[in-house]
């Protein structure tokens, strides 16, 4: 380990997965999947594309803390991480496999499990691949390497099947189906060297007897701890609230602008800025934490995503062409594109971080499993808002601008949370 200079081949490999994992992200839960599931689904798509959401990340919300606290027992970490990885890459390339609607939704769902659980454990590993100093730089690294890398190149080839591939005849449901082919190898692929050179460094002995009763009294311990420690405590409920309004904006976007009527090409290449505006940002907002603290940062995040929604409930009312021949609802999604690059990789490479910097290394599973919970319980509510907002009033775009509420929230805990600990 080193303290600052040149990356190591430990840090470079942990930097990796989120270049291998961000195709998931890109291509299976924001851009090509969710347009092609809205358009096999109907009308009602976004709102089962909700639900089903949601409901993997209840499923995951449950489990969190027990696989992260089997996670931090001596050899279990890499082996969790391979299982949901194992699960993820499977149920993908099922979902390229059927056009029945309902097992594309449950195909999806188990493969969010996949790519979640995974990336809980990836988390943890945080604390195994370099030192508390560095640990801002790292995680945004990897998440402006996932942007550019594993989000952009398939993504690109993605953009150019579903645009070029009728001229060899590959019709647009064909072109997803590749593209998710493509998504399990890129993924599996470059995972490789994670798989090979990461390894735990940090660790509780395991239990000679009893693992499962051990684990769930490790957990009660944690939670004691995540009470007493004010900071923390303040930091994952307002996490608990914004995480889930940036998970609710990724999933819910371009099913949202399908459903708006938004031509489909147009709103996959404005992701693709995202994707590029988001290189330079994620890395840029890892400095400026440097200088301004993290937590500012996370307030100027959050302030940003306020706006967002309400540009996106304001993209549900103008759709007449009046820019350049192109539809205003289509120019504000481009805007919002923007506009969510320049935080999205930000705001989650510095909630990992400061996380990571804050939990005790040998316990960095158990405590990211809580730090996932939330997360996970988070991205439950986000999307079942959404949901039942498109339900009781008709109008995605007061779905869109219900979101907006769990980011007030967040910034009143951080409010809070900077008032009461300076009082104290």
């Amino acid at each position: 380990m080193n303290g600052g200079g040149k990356i190591t081949k430990q840090e470079r490999s942990w930097i990796m997965y989120d270049w291998a994992n961000s195709v998931y992200a890109t291509i299976m839960m924001a851009a090509v999947y969710p347009t092609y599931f809205a358009g096999i689904a109907g009308e009602t798509g976004d709102k089962w594309w909700g639900w089903a959401t949601s409901a993997a990340m209840l499923l995951m919300a449950v489990i969190a803390p027990v696989v992260g606290a089997f996670a931090d027992y001596k050899g279990y970490k890499k082996k969790i991480f391979a299982g949901f990885l194992a699960v993820g890459l499977f149920f993908t390339l099922f979902c390229a496999f059927t056009d029945n609607w309902k097992l594309m939704l449950i195909s999806y769902a188990l493969s969010n499990v996949g790519f979640s659980g995974s990336g809980l454990v990836y988390d943890s590993f945080l604390t195994d691949v370099t030192e508390a100093e560095r640990m801002d730089k790292i995680s945004g690294m990897g998440y402006a390497f996932g942007y550019i890398g594993g989000s952009t190149i398939p993504f690109l080839m993605s953009i150019a099947l579903i645009m070029f591939g009728k001229n060899f005849g590959i019709d647009g449901a064909m072109a997803v189906k590749i593209s998710l082919v493509i998504t399990v190898l890129w993924w599996g692929l470059f995972t490789i060297p994670f798989l090979k050179n990461i390894h735990q460094r940090h660790y509780i002995p395991k239990p000679e007897k009893g693992i499962l009763k051990e684990t769930f009294v490790s957990i009660g311990k944690t939670f004691i701890k995540i009470i007493n420690y004010k900071s923390v405590l303040f930091f994952i409920i307002a996490y608990f609230f914004y995480i889930d309004g940036v998970g609710t904006i990724i999933h819910m976007s371009t099913v949202y602008g399908a459903v708006l009527g938004l031509d489909t090409t147009l709103m996959i290449l404005a992701l693709l800025v995202t994707q590029i505006v988001a290189f330079p940002c994620a890395i840029w907002f890892s400095s400026l934490s440097k200088k301004f603290g993290s937590l500012k940062m996370l307030v100027s995040a959050v302030a940003i995503y306020m706006a967002i929604c309400i540009v996106g409930f304001i993209m549900g009312f103008g759709l007449e062409e009046n820019w350049f021949g192109i539809g205003t609802g289509t120019v504000l999604f481009w805007v919002l594109a923007v506009m969510v690059g320049t935080v999205q990789g930000g705001i989650q490479a510095i909630s990992r971080s400061h996380f990571a910097k804050l939990v005790p290394p040998e316990n960095s599973g158990e405590f990211f499993g809580f730090f996932d919970i939330l997360g996970k319980f988070a991205s439950f509510m986000g999307p079942a808002l959404y949901a039942f907002t498109k339900d009781l009033t008709g109008r995605s775009s007061l779905s869109i601008l219900s979101i907006v509420l769990l980011f007030a929230i967040a910034l009143l805990i951080f409010i809070i949370k900077h008032k009461t600990l300076k009082t104290n």
